[in-house]
């Protein structure tokens, strides 16, 4: 692995997302060795930045960060999460942000030293994430990691849309499809400033709730992402993250969603099996602690009933397929003598 071949690095970042690469990739104990003196092997600073933002990745320590009691006085009201191709509009904003008082985190300057450190001490040092949405931004392996932590670290994610006709999908969809966005495309910039504002001091409440129900009084400023169809398949032994991401919060299991956060179809099968065949009160404090460690809080046992319920009637759907019916018995076989590994791939 050298630095004359930026773009396969590149390309192994958008693929450390997934978790079960992340598992495969994690086993290698000479892949890791070497990945962890690269950074520092590097004079190329965005192969730095790449080999960083692998590395944040494939650690499974950092969603258990202690933040700090000068990282707990939220230093920022306000974090700009941007694709530099964007920087001129988004320099404009924080500007304008600044000038009415409140307290902004840009990077204008492109961070040096470990760059996945410091966009994690920006994020927990903020309230609000402000998502500039464009291409640029879904393309982009960095803005992909601070979204996800500041998702994560349960930031009030306030998205605007920058380029015209552009509707976000894949993981980018799952972020901001439950909250409305400013589209500074449609509006001139100043009205389009002065409805950002206007969003940001809106009182906090359930974002499903502001999709329903604020969409129909605010003549039309501010809008819910419009989403690109996604079709689930039928088969959950085919389902990404993306997929489980988009199943869960359908049905309303919001924290049930956070706590699963980086589980796939199958993954989602072998947690429902080690809920269903061991101990029920071990179970429950492993998955309340997992709880508190991640959201903040405590574990919503009427979520975890109709989570239970939702995916027995999956697994009655898989075993009744006539397509898949060999293929489901040897996989759910293989589930039950799976060993218990919750605090590992939630």
């Amino acid at each position: 692995m050298c630095d004359e071949y930026p773009m396969i690095f590149d390309i192994l970042w958008a693929l450390s997302f997934n978790h079960d690469i992340q598992q495969q990739l994690r086993s290698n104990s000479s892949f890791m060795i070497k990945l962890t003196h690269l950074p520092k092997e590097f004079n190329n600073t965005q192969m730095r930045k790449i080999t960083q933002g692998i590395l944040w990745n494939l650690e499974s320590n950092h969603n258990d960060r202690t933040i700090s009691e000068i990282s707990n006085k939220k230093t920022f009201e306000i974090m700009v999460s941007y694709s530099h191709q964007d920087e001129i509009v988004c320099r404009q904003i924080y500007n304008e942000l600044i000038n009415v008082g409140y307290r902004v985190w840009i990077d204008f300057d492109q961070m040096h030293g470990n760059v996945m450190d410091a966009m994690a001490q920006a994020i927990e040092r903020s309230n609000i994430i402000l998502i500039c949405i464009s291409e640029q931004y879904h393309r982009s392996n960095y803005c992909r990691a601070e979204a996800h932590y500041a998702f994560q670290r349960q930031l009030r994610i306030v998205p605007i849309l920058l380029q015209e006709h552009y509707q976000p999908d894949g993981w980018l969809l799952f972020l901001v499809s439950q909250v409305l966005y400013v589209d500074f495309t449609k509006y001139e910039f100043s009205q389009a400033i002065q409805m950002l504002i206007k969003e940001l001091k809106a009182p906090i409440i359930n974002e499903i709730s502001i999709v329903h129900v604020c969409s129909k009084v605010e003549d039309n400023t501010l809008m819910p992402i419009t989403p690109v169809a996604l079709k689930i398949p039928e088969n959950i032994l085919e389902w990404d993250q993306i997929h489980v991401q988009h199943w869960l919060t359908s049905h309303g299991l919001l924290q049930m969603s956070r706590l699963f956060a980086n589980l796939d179809g199958q993954s989602l099968l072998y947690m429902h099996e080690h809920i269903e065949h061991l101990d029920s009160q071990q179970v429950i404090s492993l998955l309340h602690e997992d709880s508190l460690r991640r959201t903040s809080q405590s574990l919503s046992l009427v979520e975890l009933s109709y989570f239970r319920s939702l995916i027995n009637q999956q697994k009655q759907s898989l075993t009744s397929s006539s397509l898949s019916t060999k293929h489901t018995k040897v996989t759910l076989n293989r589930l039950k003598r799976k060993p218990l590994v919750c605090c590992q791939i939630m």
